[in-house]
């Protein structure tokens, strides 16, 4: 009964993939695990559980992600702790991961540029076993990132900075960056659930959108060792744009697709 009603509340509200919401919410609001529904379909929600599903609801209602009701998203086959203090890691990231491990096999020591929840330096030292080094310029983000580093077992140092500016010249053998990428003008017309309730900081950088990608850019020729690897996740038609930044002032210019045939990464190699 409490999940048709659910369901019913949010496909009125227009809310995308009503069933499978009602599903993550009514089971957060058991503490309980999703497949507990299915096996347990005569379960009668006691009161506290019905106030805790009716909020839940509500706040889905009213624009915010569930992923911040529930305050986890999973990324690499791992659930990650997220606030809005930090942006929801996104399975297109996904392909930073897979161009970071098949750039930096035997890299030793990587940097994540504005790395919010941690989704990409916890990932990769897990996957790699390397030193990873996260930076960002929200404290609030980083102790997001120490949550998830310390649940998930992850040993990586975080610096409050802004980019790179803490880090050693030619200290890094790969530099890896999801930046803001956004203009001013197209925040208005991103879906609420972004525009509403995602840090800005994370989402925007300035009028054209690629303003943090000059300065990543810049900032990696100076910090990454000699055949140093750059990844960068790219942002909807912004691929020639970063590639043209890049051309002359690395080798090995690679762009790699999503699902949908969209560059989604661009990966480089600092020349000799």
């Amino acid at each position: 009964m409490a999940l048709l009603q659910g369901t019913r509340l949010l496909e009125e509200a227009r809310i995308s993939v009503p069933r499978l919401t009602a599903e993550v919410l009514l089971a957060y609001a058991l503490r309980r695990e999703r497949t507990f529904l299915f096996g347990h379909p005569e379960h009668e929600l006691s009161e506290i559980e019905w106030l805790h599903y009716g909020r839940y609801l509500h706040q889905r209602l009213e624009g915010m992600p569930t992923q911040y009701i529930t305050k986890t998203q999973e990324f690499y086959g791992r659930p990650f702790r997220v606030t809005p203090d930090v942006l929801i890691p996104r399975p297109e990231t996904e392909h930073v991961i897979e161009a970071s491990l098949a750039a930096g096999k035997s890299a030793r020591r990587i940097l994540d540029v504005g790395c919010g929840s941690g989704a990409i330096a916890v990932t990769l030292q897990l996957e790699t076993g390397a030193e990873v080094i996260g930076t960002d310029v929200s404290f609030e983000a980083l102790q997001v990132a120490a949550v998830n580093a310390s649940n998930l077992g992850a040993r990586i140092s975080l610096i409050h900075c802004d980019l790179d500016s803490a880090l050693r010249d030619q200290s890094i053998d790969v530099l890896v960056s999801n930046p803001p990428y956004v203009p001013d003008a197209e925040l208005s017309g991103l879906s609420r659930e972004v525009r509403d309730y995602e840090p800005r900081i994370a989402l925007t950088s300035g009028p054209t959108g690629f303003e943090i990608y000059e300065r990543l850019i810049a900032g990696a020729r100076r910090v990454l060792r000699p055949r140093g690897h750059l990844i960068l996740e790219l942002g909807y038609n912004s691929s020639d744009r970063v590639v043209r930044m890049l051309e002359g002032r690395f080798d090995n210019v690679r762009l790699d697709a999503d699902l949908a045939g969209i560059p989604r990464v661009v990966s480089c190699q600092l020349p000799h």
